[in-house]
């Protein structure tokens, strides 16, 4: 056998090349599934196993001579790197590569814990580029021969979060439309990668993945972008022609407060063709918050923006970082007092109202004046900068309500009931009387039942 053949036979064999994923917010991951079909497109015969729904399999890992750990978010980046030390401890020599926007934004880190290569905001090519310049190296020459029977399936649908409307229940599927974001919102993690630009994604790729899942059961679709209408009309045309194809077909999809504002009109058809919730990053109604974050609304555009969705018989759930060195005790409350005003407790996972600003390194808010200010430590472990709130019975409140969601969360209090709770110690703390409560005015929303985590 010659040294082409010899490598060919090693790196292209069947679970040579092992994916795994960490945790994509309750969704098949996005991390492998165009990954794995890339691979596959280019002759390699790759595995796969998504730790957020199944056991890290040993045999799996054993057999890799190269292993991609996809990390697009802090969550799966953490466990990952928890993951990097049994990985070792199974196969020394495999090769090991940590891929997504996470592990571009923390590579120095990465690279000296263990890694042996970073990739970023373009996965699949840059993998395969990779995977097949590791084919030229002499010890990969060297490894055992892989098994040829293996099962490269990703985990059934059915594993994962489900669409959930006052008693209806859908099987989810994921796909996304665009990849980066044309906006530069100083807190979240993809300006500092795709520097707001973005990218489509091919139409029909993005309708075959929808067929594909549809035929294993998916009847409602999340649109995973990070914002679905930075081309509006792509994203309308893929709906429009899924809508043709599966017209009973449920979807969801993430975009921001001015875009609402911008496609008004759109909204009715977004319904007709099957939209049941948007999810839109409010992040807080302070408007010295929103100015550093820069959101670039407020919060009249927020109630604006909910009437389009609601009255297009949409519901709209918008998400908050309601912890920050800059937000205030009142502000916290104005927060509590929108959302019970505007009828949003079942639009909001509880989870929402803990959530505590992260600045991972390279963050834009590192160029904002209002930060550079504050006393900031890099926590290399937690991929984070770790800060202290000037009027400290703020980072006393979100330890408590942290506690609290956490606790009704495992026991399975109603959201409601969450709600309240959180509203009574945030006024407890500031020394006002907790409001009447208007529990007979809200409603169950539609929801995926994975809560929102970063």
């Amino acid at each position: 056998m010659d040294k082409d053949t010899q490598n060919l036979s090693v790196m292209h064999a069947p679970g040579a090349v092992l994916l795994i994923s960490c945790y994509e917010l309750g969704h098949r991951p996005m991390g492998l599934t165009r990954p794995l079909g890339a691979l596959a497109a280019a002759g390699f015969s790759p595995d796969a196993i998504d730790i957020a729904v199944e056991s890290l399999d040993a045999e799996k890992v054993k057999r890799a001579q190269f292993i991609g750990i996809s990390v697009p978010m802090h969550t799966a980046l953490r466990l990952g790197v928890h993951l990097l030390q049994r990985i070792r401890e199974l196969n020394p020599d495999v090769s090991i590569c940590m891929y997504g926007l996470y592990a571009e934004l923390n590579a120095d880190y990465l690279l000296s814990h263990g890694v042996d290569f970073c990739i970023g905001s373009k996965a699949s090519t840059q993998l395969i580029a990779l995977v097949q310049s590791l084919i030229e190296k002499k010890e990969l020459e060297e490894q055992r021969p892989c098994p040829t029977i293996i099962n490269g399936k990703l985990p059934s649908l059915e594993k994962y979060a489900r669409f959930e409307d006052n008693g209806e229940v859908r099987t989810v599927g994921y796909t996304e439309t665009t990849h980066g974001c044309k906006h530069l919102c100083t807190h979240c993690p993809i300006p500092p990668v795709y520097n707001g630009k973005f990218f489509p994604v091919q139409r029909e790729a993005v309708l075959n993945e929808i067929q594909k899942q549809v035929a294993e059961g998916a009847t409602h679709i999340t649109f995973g972008d990070p914002d679905f209408l930075n081309g509006p009309m792509h994203g309308l045309r893929i709906l429009r022609a899924m809508h043709v194809a599966f017209p009973n077909l449920t979807f969801d999809f993430t975009t921001k407060i001015e875009h609402i504002l911008k496609n008004n009109k759109h909204f009715s058809e977004f319904a007709e063709l099957g939209c049941r919730f948007v999810i839109s990053a409010v992040e807080s109604l302070s408007e010295k918050v929103l100015t550093i974050l820069e959101k670039h609304h407020t919060r009249a555009d927020v109630e604006a923006a909910i009437e389009i969705v609601h009255n297009a018989g949409i519901a709209l759930r918008p998400t908050w970082v309601p912890f920050t060195p800059w937000t205030t005790l009142d502000d916290y409350l104005e927060i509590l007092e929108f959302v019970d005003t505007h009828r949003l407790v079942y639009h909001v996972d509880p989870v929402q109202f803990a959530v505590r600003l992260l600045i991972p390194p390279g963050s834009y808010l590192l160029n904002r004046p209002e930060t550079k200010t504050l006393s900031l430590t890099l926590d290399q472990t937690a991929f984070s900068y770790m800060w202290t709130h000037p009027d400290a019975r703020m980072d006393e409140l979100h330890k408590t309500v942290n506690t609290l969601v956490e606790n009704d969360a495992r026991t399975g209090v109603d959201a409601l009931d969450t709600f309240y709770r959180i509203w009574e110690l945030a006024a407890d703390m500031q020394g006002q009387a907790m409001p009447k409560q208007k529990r007979e005015v809200h409603l169950p929303a539609p929801r995926i039942t994975e809560a929102w985590f970063c």
